[in-house]
């Protein structure tokens, strides 16, 4: 059945097309972020905060922007909706976030990990079905492949997490974020300093130390296995 003009303006190839044309100052697609090996010098214009990117801080003066924030705000007021398969599904939008506030020549690694907005369990009319027991599945956390990277490194490049991918499988062994359908997530940027007393490239979970953790309202979505809201399956 065809959308109303109201709904398609809404769908995501709508939303998708009004933010494909935004570039960073150096003509990269934001998508692509420069990795530890490509380093140089950030251009003014760079350190300026950009349109549509919201800043959280916490401790230190640590900055994380996150970028493509008017698209991920469009998917919030229509209720964003992630898929999840037992193979892995990227997320869409995807996060990818600017920092700023590190100490240049200190080592940092940067993560991301998924956890529960609440303990309920939805049905398709988002409606509350009852509570759920989240304990059985432990947050995986993501290492930023370019981790460790100097803080001069990590300021001057967008930090993708596009490959990040989400399961319902919880016997998954390929690393992927394990979430349970018809439940509300949001996703989390850590910022983690370099510890000499392990390899945090090992590890599956977040240190007692060194981290500081960022997240937005915005990025809160719901899991299914497929579409629900018809204006995000247009």
């Amino acid at each position: 059945m065809a959308l109303s003009s109201r709904a398609h303006a809404f769908s995501v190839e709508a939303l998708v097309g009004r933010s494909a044309k935004r570039k960073v100052p150096d003509g990269r697609d934001e998508e692509t972020g420069a990795g530890c090996r490509q380093s140089r010098r950030a251009p003014e214009a760079e350190k300026r905060p950009k349109a549509g990117a919201e800043s959280r801080e916490a401790g230190a003066g640590v900055q994380v922007e996150l970028q493509g924030s008017e698209l991920w705000r469009r998917f919030h007021e229509i209720g964003t909706e992630m898929i999840i398969t037992k193979a892995g599904r990227r997320m869409f939008p995807s996060v990818r976030v600017k920092v700023k506030g590190l100490e240049p020549l200190k080592q940092y690694y940067i993560a991301i990990d998924v956890v529960p907005v609440d303990s309920k369990r939805y049905s398709s009319q988002w409606m509350v079905a009852g509570n759920t027991d989240h304990s059985c599945i432990t947050p995986r956390l993501y290492i930023h492949p370019d981790s460790p990277c100097s803080g001069e490194t990590w300021m001057r490049q967008i930090i993708s997490f596009d490959r990040v991918k989400l399961t319902n499988n919880e016997m998954d062994d390929k690393g992927h974020i394990i979430l349970q359908s018809m439940h509300k997530y949001k996703p989390r940027v850590h910022v983690i300093a370099q510890d000499s007393r392990f390899d945090l490239a090992q590890i599956q979970s977040l240190p007692a130390e060194g981290v500081q953790t960022f997240s937005f309202q915005e990025t809160e979505f719901t899991t299914v296995t497929a579409y629900q809201n018809q204006q995000l399956a247009a």
